[in-house]
């Protein structure tokens, strides 16, 4: 007898409920209905040009749920799933042998804890160039990557494709780039991430003095808003959270990301962090990233010898001042997993050079630097840096509370 076809089969069901990381803010439950899974899974296979033939290392273990959606072979190498810097370069080069991997899925996190382990002329880097010589792409995602870590990856595996997509649990990916674009650019004007997927529209809420985005969307150039996303891979809601649903998709079919960046006259965006990290001096509202990169940049240093910053506000929101905190890029393998030492003043040499680099890159006046043994970072990715507690604690250093 004939039977109707179950209502769960039909395009517009629910197929999965993903949780976002809470990396920056409380975790949201993104649902995906089916046509929106087969939107990303086509978008995938379109745009990277994945075959039959074509074998998966997940080296974020998450990114594992990529292989059965594009029908592909995959292998996640032995490391703790829930910390990315616990993989190393011999348990890397162990599952890209034994799998024979062309396409790599890695967090920054994952990588610079395989490249420290693999320094040039080491059995180990050796034998992880060896392992990768079967990669034909890969791609690079979660957080911004270092531009040393992107040459050293690509000076390992020059014949590799490597790539930096942009994209979230909402919508992934929206963007790409190749790493050779991005050493092309200068550094200090944020992190490129480069152009639309040809199936995705990209356009940025321009945030006022005290850091507010506009209601209305743009797709100017050089202005810095709140970055909104509409493609047919978009997910079909949040959850049971019908606040967060109603304030991300204030413009109807758009996705408001919560991250700010810029628009290049290309059509190229930028990102300099999230919302609620954008810095709102009484000149205006400068984003934090493109200040962090001069900084580093100045700063220089390799492997133990560099150091990672933080640039956060503190102070009214329209009258912030410029707090920059730092911290060893590399921390010893005996540190504790959380820290709860809050930041202490930097030491008069390192806070002198962050001042007349800064003054010479021409960003605003910095009030203090300050020092963190260890930067506050997600779990997921074990790369995004907690913004908000470094100027909650800044705040409270400066004003005495220590």
């Amino acid at each position: 007898e004939p039977r109707s076809t179950p209502a769960a089969h039909a395009a517009h069901s629910d197929a999965a409920i993903v949780f976002t990381s809470g990396a920056t803010g409380p975790a949201k439950a993104v649902a995906y209905s089916r046509a929106g899974i087969a939107a990303t899974r086509d978008t995938l296979l379109g745009h990277y040009e994945f075959t039959d033939d074509d074998v998966l290392v997940a080296a974020f273990a998450p990114w594992a749920v990529l292989g059965p959606l594009l029908g592909i072979s995959s292998v996640i190498p032995a490391m703790d799933a829930s910390r990315p810097g616990s993989l190393t370069a011999e348990s890397l080069s162990a599952a890209m042998e034994h799998a024979g991997g062309t396409v790599m899925w890695m967090s920054p996190a994952a990588l610079s804890s395989v490249l420290s382990g693999a320094r040039p002329g080491s059995p180990a880097r050796t034998r992880l160039a060896r392992a990768g010589s079967s990669l034909r792409l890969l791609l690079l995602a979660g957080a911004p990557i270092a531009r040393s870590l992107l040459r050293d990856v690509m000076d390992l595996w020059p014949e590799c494709d490597v790539r930096t997509p942009y994209g979230m649990t909402e919508v992934l990916p929206a963007t790409d780039v190749t790493a050779r674009e991005v050493l092309a650019e200068p550094p200090g004007a944020g992190v490129l991430v480069g152009r639309p997927l040809p199936s995705v529209e990209i356009a940025v809420a321009a945030v006022d003095s005290d850091g507010t985005p506009s209601s209305e969307l743009s797709t100017e150039a050089g202005v810095l808003g709140e970055v909104a996303l509409r493609a047919p891979h978009l997910k079909d809601r949040y959850d049971a959270q019908a606040f967060v649903e109603q304030r991300t998709s204030r413009n109807r079919g758009w996705h408001r990301t919560g991250d700010v960046g810029v628009l290049d006259e290309q059509g190229r965006l930028w990102l300099e962090g999230r919302l609620g990290h954008v810095i709102t001096t009484v000149n205006g509202p400068v984003g934090p990233v493109s200040i962090e990169q001069r900084i580093e940049e100045g700063l220089g240093g390799v492997g133990a010898d560099r150091i990672v910053t933080a640039a956060v506000g503190v102070g009214p929101a329209g009258a912030q001042v410029l707090v920059v905190v730092c911290a060893p890029a590399v921390v010893g393998a005996g540190a504790p997993r959380i820290r709860q030492r809050h930041v202490d003043l930097a030491e008069m040499p390192l806070a002198t050079r962050v001042r007349s680099i800064a003054r010479d890159a021409h960003v605003p006046d910095v009030a203090a630097v300050l020092w963190i043994d260890r930067m506050p970072v997600d779990i997921r990715h074990g790369a995004k840096i907690d913004r908000a507690r470094l100027a909650a604690d800044a705040e409270r250093l400066l004003a005495g509370h220590g």
